[in-house]
């Protein structure tokens, strides 16, 4: 065992004693040294100057009753010891000069003696490792008792603590369920993702970044974060919600900076901002990359420096809020075609979580497709339930990779709600499902074909795209959205050309890709940016 090192204050008055009735009494300095299972090797006892005398007194009794231990005494005056200020400062320079050799000695930490705000001082130093020990309790005995009492020994690593750390477990649990709205979901990617978004919600208060396609669920997220920051008293203010593809033009600043009487024509009256109103709380600015440039140098400064300028103000305002920022699009992307600010983006990337569409989460799909039906009964209509043979006819289709989902969540809502508002007796019987999945593909099929004409006009402009074959529409259409929703030009081509693959009639994927869009004057770089 390595030598053991005790630091504490002198008891000015529990250490009291000038005569030998003084052995008669407990004093805390003196009777650390004499537990038998505590070999204390030395004692750097603190303590101001006026009480010189006393530390003189209590260094010769520890001397009588263990001769091995080394008293080293320290002089630390104190102005206010309760002014915490004061005292943690002087503490700090304490323990920051005090030679702590942890391979030669083991510390511990007396915070039986001192007052009420030394004692704070040392559990923090020590739970900041400043002071690289444990905390020390010593207590008096009972009445009819002789001898130093008893002693326990406090380690901060409350692991170490199976009550303590049973319990940290199922708040942790507690906590990421309630992120999942109590959902049981058993994708494993998705589980550790919303764990870990647990414990940076509690700790921090740095921007969060969530991406993923339309309905993959960031706006319900983003609100959890919120209602489980304010159940733990960590935000006051309230949940503002913005959706940025609805602003546009000075109505964009306006809206999220406020503006002051007067400041363009219709400003009839000061108006505050959705950022000031979000002061306290958390500002969620759903579908960030369709914000102007000039909104994201000014979303950039409020998050730095937590202050703006409301439009036609000369004088600035502050809010301090957290952002939590979602977005459909790639943002690098963005940044890279000159779309979105690289600062801003550097700013919002500390943590990003990319949540994942239904089509990759198709094991949660039974467990939702309950908890929409509980949400529909919560909501005011009648408790419905599935009979056997129709519930596992819509798992089947649901969970096919035939399913597009393109609303993702949203779908199944949808889905959910009108087999449960048709549902006869509260029973969603087998007519009801084939009807619903036949909507949901005829819902499917329609829009990807109302879309093309879209999708390729921003890609290949009106003119080209009305000289295409319908034939090659159809085709480059479902290219393009396959590369628009892959990671890379190789990962798209896995997909486009999976058959092939597994026959083993293509080699290279990625090259047979992009020969393809290159009959199109296309190129994968082309396509990210638009």
């Amino acid at each position: 065992m390595k030598p053991l090192a005790v630091i504490g204050f002198l008891g000015s008055t529990l250490d009291q004693g000038k005569t030998v009735d003084r052995w008669q009494r407990w004093r805390p300095s003196v009777a650390v040294c004499q537990h038998d299972d505590l070999l204390v090797g030395r004692f750097d006892l603190i303590h101001g100057r006026l009480h010189t005398a006393l530390a003189l007194r209590v260094t010769e009794d520890i001397a009588q009753v263990s001769p091995s231990t080394t008293v080293r005494r320290h002089i630390l005056d104190l102005t206010n010891p309760w002014d915490f200020e004061e005292v943690y400062g002087r503490m700090h320079d304490f323990a920051r000069a005090y030679a702590f050799d942890t391979d030669a000695e083991d510390y511990l930490v007396q915070i039986t003696t001192g007052t009420h705000v030394a004692q704070i001082c040392w559990f923090l130093l020590t739970e900041a490792r400043v002071v690289p020990g444990r905390l020390l309790q010593v207590n008096p005995p009972g009445r009819s008792d002789r001898g130093p009492g008893t002693h326990a020994i406090i380690d901060l690593d409350l692991s170490r603590y199976d009550r303590i750390a049973t319990r940290f477990k199922a708040e942790a649990t507690e906590a990421t369920s309630f992120l999942k709205s109590g959902i049981e979901t058993r994708n494993a990617a998705f589980n550790a993702m919303i764990a870990r978004i647990e414990q940076v919600a509690i700790r921090s208060k740095a921007p969060i970044l969530l991406t993923g396609p339309t309905g993959a669920g960031k706006s319900q997220l983003a609100r959890r974060i919120y209602d489980l920051k304010h159940a733990r008293h960590q935000v006051k203010g309230p949940f503002v919600e913005v959706n940025c593809a609805t602003l546009r033009g000075d109505a964009a600043m306006s809206t999220l900076f406020g503006h002051v009487k007067g400041a363009f024509t219709g400003a009839l009256s000061d108006r505050a901002g959705l950022l000031r109103g979000a002061n306290g709380g958390i500002l969620f600015l759903d579908e960030i990359g369709e914000l102007g440039l000039d909104e994201q140098a000014m979303i950039l400064r409020a998050i730095e420096e937590k202050r703006f300028l409301p439009v036609g103000s000369d004088k600035e305002t502050s809010s301090d809020f957290q952002l939590i920022a979602g977005t459909n699009r790639d943002l690098s992307r963005q940044v890279a075609s000159g779309r979105f600010r690289e600062d801003l983006l550097a700013r919002l990337d500390l943590w990003t979580f990319a949540l994942p569409g239904l089509k990759e989460r198709r094991e949660d799909i039974a467990p939702n497709l309950d908890f929409e039906l509980r949400r529909f009964a919560d909501a005011g209509g009648d408790a419905v339930t599935f009979n056997k043979e129709a519930r596992e006819r819509y798992l089947a289709f649901a969970m096919s990779s035939d399913s597009a989902w393109a609303a993702n969540f949203r779908d199944l809502s949808a889905s959910v709600t009108r087999m449960a508002t048709l549902a006869p007796s509260g029973r969603i019987n087998e007519a009801l499902v084939a009807d619903e999945t036949a909507r949901l593909q005829r819902s499917w099929t329609r829009e990807f074909a109302d879309g093309d004409m879209d999708l390729l006009v921003r890609h290949l402009g009106p003119e080209r795209t009305k000289a295409l074959d319908l034939f090659d529409r159809v085709q480059l259409a479902a290219v393009v959205r396959v590369c628009r929703d892959a990671k890379s030009l190789s990962a798209a081509g896995r997909t486009l050309f999976a058959a092939s693959r597994v026959a083993k009639t293509s080699s290279n994927d990625a090259d047979r890709l992009k020969k393809y869009l290159a009959r199109f004057d296309l190129t994968w770089d082309r396509i990210g940016e638009a």
